[in-house]
């Protein structure tokens, strides 16, 4: 079965609507259409655009793209359906008549076709890299292999679901900080730019010797506004040169261990890092996963070189039949208390609940370790802020004060 994008006229209203649907053939497609009181003006097949529009889908939240809260939205609907008896064929055209995101009505008439010719649900979601993690299509193919698909795909949504207050939550906290530095960024450059040139020329007719502090400050604007383009260029380049050099093997293995060596950034980026591992590796065992399988996986959204180096070693480690948690300790890159977790779990027989748990407990300790640096960040800004204001205020003060003891 093919799938048509159309363009057509609401009979009753003469709206012009767009959209996609299914059918045999275009004749089929025209028919099913006009059954809907529409009146076609452009039928097209789109499949072989649905591959290239699938692979260029970005998880992100722009008008157009696929959100990873639409992505969790439908696959708690998709294990609604299935819960209820539903056949998979049968829930997923039922999941399309709720899709309201036409990209991701696309992707979801692919995978509905690529199932109805024979193929497993996990090998239609692969062609869809950019859609569909390979957390969870690895998760799809365990459900699919245990017979437990309603149970796992209720797990990846609460993950999902999970992501995104949390990602939602570190950008709430941080908008008041970033609006005070675009304010104070604003304000300085205005005062630069517009008030400080205009005392200036005043002096200047008053042939009032102007202070240094006014001097430097008037160089400053003058070089902006002269070589601007030279300043872009420069910065361009700088961009240019460290993205080339982080996209080398060598490069971004340094990057990523100059930002765990960070003062206050390192512990953090250690702390989402280990949350993302121990959730991913707890919730891959839970659906049925080997350790090994579960381990690729893991090993591909870490999202950073030096885990990824250390979680080659821990594999190894597990390969010649070692405990999970001796591997992790013999790293030195996973902080103790993960791998007293794992220890725990291990000794207990509940290692895929106690991965969770410290996934919990990390994520709880990235919002407060978040919220204590944007508490502690409000204040410095004003103060820093509030030099830069102060500087700008005595370079425009000075030059005053002095005009006035002269006159």
């Amino acid at each position: 079965m093919a799938v048509f994008e159309y363009q057509a006229i609401v009979r009753l209203t003469g709206k012009t609507v767009k959209g996609v649907i299914d059918a045999e053939s275009p004749a089929a497609a025209r028919r099913k259409l006009r059954e809907q009181d529409l009146s076609p003006t452009h039928l097209a097949e789109t499949f072989g655009k649905v591959e290239a529009k699938g692979a260029g889908d970005g998880v992100g939240a722009t008008r157009g793209r696929i959100s990873m809260r639409e992505v969790s939205l439908a696959t708690r609907q998709l294990a609604v359906l299935l819960q209820a008896g539903m056949p998979l064929v049968e829930a997923m055209g039922a999941l399309l008549d709720q899709t309201s995101n036409q990209r991701l009505r696309r992707v979801f008439y692919d995978v509905r076709a690529k199932v109805n010719e024979g193929g497993t649900l996990a090998d239609a979601l692969r062609g869809h890299p950019r859609v569909f993690s390979q957390l969870y299509v690895n998760m799809v193919s365990a459900g699919e292999t245990s017979g437990a698909l309603e149970a796992v795909l209720f797990r990846l949504a609460d993950i999902q679901e999970h992501q995104v207050k949390l990602r939602n939550r570190l950008v709430s906290m941080l908008m008041y900080p970033i609006f005070m530095a675009v304010v104070g960024t604003g304000m300085v450059a205005l005062l630069m730019a517009v008030v400080l040139p205009r005392i200036v020329v005043v002096f200047e007719k008053q042939k009032i010797a102007i202070p240094f502090m006014t001097r430097a400050l008037m160089g400053i604007c003058d070089f902006t506004r002269s070589y601007w383009w030279a300043v872009a260029i420069a910065a361009v380049c700088v961009y240019g040169l460290w993205r080339s050099w982080v996209a080398r093997e060598e490069g971004r293995r340094r990057w990523d261990a100059f930002l765990l060596k960070l003062p206050l950034m390192g512990p953090l980026q250690t702390k989402l890092v280990c949350a993302r591992f121990a959730r991913t590796l707890g919730t891959m065992l839970e659906s049925g996963l080997s350790m090994m399988n579960a381990l690729d996986v893991v090993r591909s959204v870490v999202q950073n070189r030096v885990i990824e180096n250390a979680l080659d070693d821990v594999k190894s480690g597990v390969r010649r039949g070692r405990d999970l948690a001796a591997p992790l300790k013999e790293s030195g890159v996973f902080p103790p208390m993960l791998v007293h977790m794992a220890e725990l779990g291990q000794k207990s027989g509940q290692l895929e609940a106690m991965l969770v748990k410290a996934a919990d407990a990390y994520d709880d300790d990235v919002e407060m370790t978040v919220e204590a640096m944007v508490g502690l960040l409000e204040p410095v800004m004003i103060v820093v802020m509030g030099g830069f204001v102060g500087f700008l205020v005595m370079s425009i003060l000075l030059p005053i004060l002095d005009m006035s003891n002269r006159m």
